[in-house]
């Protein structure tokens, strides 16, 4: 199969899965994605930079199957849609070095059965001579997992930054076309990949500001032709920053609390704040995780079920809890037909959550004038909130 020039001697030889919808059994892919693998001929060595998926093996052996020798198989990460096929692209390429960081040699081992013998380590800053090419490895933990590194090709000033930059968009370009269709898929897969690791990636931002960069070739999604619209959208959604914004999510089951929550989305609305609504019961939960990335405000809503929370509700919260987004503030807001500790079980699986709890709304059958005014009092709260936190 041909193979797909970036550059010169550099070529893409992944896999593009149009097909998946699901990641980790967890992560929704509306748009499929992509597996990419790096081909880059030295004129004394020759390095291949990550394979692919396990199931997208046979498209990665009939990209190289007229690749003659491969020296080094660079593994930024240990992860198997990264790695997964290494096993049989060593065995074809039997005098071949697996290049990864010092915590990326057990887990490669660990998890693919790698000899260890076939893996060398390089330290952070380290450099391999393909002979006019040379390969700088850039220790990068945490993005999102504590071995991945990044590798800077020098002569070419690109940067191959794995999980990083990356998108989880399936196309047949190597390139795109549409900046702002790639850029809300990164905004995706940085919502519900890297999130959590916020303030580590804040550093690794950091880090390669010295490096020239012309492009930048992430492990799923396009390559990136201007490095400086991608990197400054991730240098925003890092920053401490929030927006004007709040995200509700929540389930009704009689009307209650859809009533409240659609009162309440009203009259931010009417005061100037954006406002987001998910029904969990139809959401999509890769939505709910982009809003999350700089809103200011979570409203909870919710329905007492067995004197707690929706199930639906409980494993929202667990998931925001889990990304730990920059939210400045929270509340809930819900109803329940004779008791119950919804607000106590939410608040407990806030435990991550840094920010300040406004006083919840919880309401007895069907919301009333009072019930309604109270509403009032927690919109004009996050007004106020708001105008206080966010520098424009």
């Amino acid at each position: 199969m041909k193979l797909k020039m970036i550059k010169d001697d550099i070529f893409w030889v992944g896999a593009v899965d149009w097909d998946r919808r699901l990641f980790d059994a967890l992560i929704p892919l509306p748009d499929g994605t992509s597996y990419n693998a790096y081909l880059i001929y030295g004129s004394e060595k020759t390095a291949l930079l990550d394979t692919v998926d396990p199931s997208m093996t046979a498209v990665l052996m009939s990209h190289l199957e007229d690749v003659k020798n491969i020296d080094f198989i660079i593994s930024h990460h240990a992860e198997q849609d990264h790695s997964g096929a290494l096993p049989h692209v060593l065995d074809k390429y039997k005098s071949a070095k697996v290049v990864a960081s010092p915590k990326g040699k057990p887990m490669l081992v660990e998890h693919l059965h790698i000899p260890e013998e076939r893996i060398i380590t390089v330290n952070d800053g380290e450099t391999l001579s393909l002979g006019n090419k040379t390969l700088e490895f850039i220790h990068a933990p945490w993005v999102h997992w504590p071995e991945t590194m990044f590798t800077y090709l020098r002569e070419d000033k690109m940067l191959f930054t794995c999980d990083l930059f990356g998108s989880h968009f399936a196309t047949s370009d190597i390139f795109y076309s549409d900046y702002w269709h790639v850029c809300d898929a990164a905004k995706r897969y940085y919502a519900e990949v890297m999130m959590p690791f916020r303030t580590t990636i804040q550093k690794h931002l950091e880090k390669i500001k010295k490096y020239d960069i012309s492009m930048i070739a992430p492990s799923h999604g396009p390559v990136h032709k201007d490095p400086e619209c991608i990197v400054g959208s991730h240098q925003e959604w890092v920053s401490d920053r929030v927006s004007n914004t709040v995200v509700i999510p929540y389930v009704t089951m009689h009307g209650s609390t859809q009533l409240m929550v659609d009162y309440l989305a009203e009259i931010l609305a009417d005061n100037g704040v954006k406002v987001e609504k998910f029904n969990l019961a139809v959401a999509d939960t890769g939505k709910l995780a982009m809003s999350l990335v700089d809103a200011a405000t979570l409203v909870i809503g919710s329905p007492t079920v067995l004197s707690g929370a929706h199930p639906v509700v409980v494993s929202a919260v667990f998931l925001a809890n889990a990304l730990k987004p920059k939210l400045k503030f929270a509340s809930i807001i819900g109803s329940y037909g004779w008791g119950g500790r919804m607000v106590e079980q939410i608040k407990g699986l806030m435990s991550n959550l840094k920010l300040e709890m406004l006083e919840p709304v919880i309401i007895k059958g069907l919301p009333k004038d009072e019930d309604y005014k109270a509403l009032d009092r927690l919109a004009n709260e996050i007004v106020d909130k708001h105008k206080a936190a966010i520098k424009n």
